[in-house]
């Protein structure tokens, strides 16, 4: 097989596949990029496989990092592009279910490619576009099957992580896994248990937000794979999978703790189990507790200015998911109107206020700058700085706001 029209992504590539083979070494295109190209999907990183190994790769250029070298990658830096270039390789037994004992360096292709993953993953291309398939992947793009090169269950024992990716290939492309792949799945699956965390968040990440997430999570649940995770999510997952909605990572993991009736301190720490970041947790707590207090009442003037236009969407987009009566134009009504957005829109600050008490500081200045906040909000206060310098005086003359 062969493509008729090399996509761009490869054409900025071949320059270094081409001096690779120039130095008298063999290297394809191999992987996702190729797999993606065949299913006319969006390519992203473009891997380029050689017979050289590692010191032959850094003789032939002059700019390049050692990124894996001990596994025979090598980044190759050509302009402002850098190309992953991995000598063909075979692996030893798997320490940790996740990371071989030891790596071979090998100069037949076709012993790189028999250890890696699913046979659709198991493809390399020329750079004239012809595709080198020794695993009947192409066959099995063609019907949408997800298979392990192989015998399933040896894929599993080597590299635990391939179950979720599995999966995660279910979501993403639609695929089904086959039958053997699934007894070897399921005859392996507790070794998922010795996969660090970060690894598994980064394949269910990409799990949740596919557009086939109902079919793979009703698989993976099927089978009890959510059992290894660190935190029982099964509840708000069974949910989840009925939700045939396109999510976003946010929407999906707010739906997921809502589902699990996890609270906020809950939902924190579960995030941070599965090693998301601060802004990430913060985030969805921040939906969760919105939608918890939409699920009670309406949109005011109040909760609009608290979460802001972004967040008050994207909470009642949660709403319309969950089948509720939502109401998007009230939200934008409500903020278009909104005198500020932010405190920090006041015409008026501590430092100001701080002038006006002659130097004199303490908590006074946060109790007043919330007070006036509060009455701009309402339209009690014009948004003018001599109209809040004025009524700040009044406050701190009368000595009501400082002690």
């Amino acid at each position: 097989m062969r493509l008729d029209k090399l996509p761009q992504e490869f054409k900025t590539a071949l320059p270094v596949l081409n001096q690779i083979q120039a130095a008298g070494y063999e290297a394809y295109f191999v992987g996702g990029s190729v797999r993606d190209s065949l299913l006319k999907r969006p390519i992203h990183d473009v891997d380029i496989a050689t017979s050289a190994t590692p010191i032959e790769i850094k003789e032939i250029f002059s700019r390049t990092v050692d990124i894996g070298i001990e596994h025979g990658t090598i980044l190759v830096l050509q302009g402002d592009i850098g190309l992953e270039v991995t000598t063909f390789r075979t692996e030893s037994d798997y320490q940790d279910f996740r990371h071989p004992s030891e790596v071979t360096f090998v100069r037949q292709l076709s012993e790189d490619l028999r250890r890696r993953d699913f046979t659709i993953n198991a493809l390399a291309m020329t750079s004239k576009g012809e595709i080198i398939d020794h695993f009947d992947g192409i066959s099995d793009l063609k019907q949408q099957i997800i298979r392990a090169v192989g015998n399933p269950y040896e894929r599993f024992s080597e590299d635990a992580l391939r179950i979720l990716r599995a999966f995660r290939f279910a979501s993403v492309l639609g695929f089904s896994i086959d039958l053997e792949t699934i007894a070897g799945i399921n005859a392996t699956k507790a070794l998922l248990a010795n996969i660090s965390i970060e690894r598994i968040e980064m394949e269910f990440t990409k799990l949740l937000v596919g557009d086939f997430r109902q079919v793979a999570l009703r698989e993976m649940l099927r089978l009890s794979i959510d059992e290894q995770f660190p935190v029982d999510l099964r509840a708000g997952l069974i949910q989840l999978e009925k939700v045939s909605d396109k999510l976003n990572l946010e929407t999906a993991w707010t739906l997921l703790v809502y589902f699990n009736h996890f609270d906020e301190e809950m939902t924190k720490k579960v995030l941070k189990i599965f090693k998301h970041s601060n802004h990430f947790v913060k985030k969805i707590a921040t939906l969760l507790a919105g939608l918890n207090i939409r699920l009670l009442d309406n949109w005011n003037i109040d909760r609009i200015y608290q979460y802001g236009l972004e967040d008050s969407l994207q909470i009642e987009s949660i709403l319309k998911i969950l089948g509720f009566e939502n109401n998007f134009e009230i939200i934008h009504e409500i903020y278009n109107k909104l005198p500020i957005y932010t405190k920090r829109d006041l015409k008026i600050n501590g430092s100001d206020l701080l002038k006006l008490a002659n130097g004199k500081q303490g908590k006074w200045i946060g109790t007043l700058i919330n007070q006036i906040e509060n009455q701009v909000l309402h339209g009690e206060l014009a948004n003018e700085k001599a109209i809040l310098l004025d009524y700040a005086s009044l406050q701190i003359n009368n000595k009501l706001m400082i002690d």
